[in-house]
């Protein structure tokens, strides 16, 4: 498995787990649904690149670019490293990740 598959994976898992927190801690849908999307979305890309499957990198990619906007516009709101800050830290690897391991 390459680094790509693995850094969109970790990426996914992160942010479907956040979306569970989200919801339990605020019972906030948007989270949930965004996090559960998001990430199911992001693994299908990492699992579909390591198969060799041509659509799996640049899902991964595009669905990285938007979390990491949304998650920067958010930041630029709230200043808390909480959850906006960590996910743009962990979409910024992952982006990383995604291009050395392509």
């Amino acid at each position: 498995m390459s680094i790509s598959s693995i850094a969109a994976i970790a990426y996914g898992l992160l942010a479907a787990v956040g979306g569970i927190l989200g919801y339990a801690n605020a019972r906030s849908k948007p989270s949930l649904m965004a996090g559960l999307i998001s990430g199911a979305l992001l693994i299908a890309g990492g699992v579909a690149h390591a198969q060799g499957l041509g659509w799996g990198w640049p899902l991964s990619l595009v669905i990285t670019i938007v979390l990491l906007i949304v998650f920067a516009v958010r930041f630029w709101k709230t200043r808390t490293f909480m959850p906006a800050g960590l996910m743009i830290l962990a979409g910024v690897l992952a982006l990383i990740g995604l291009w050395v391991g392509q």
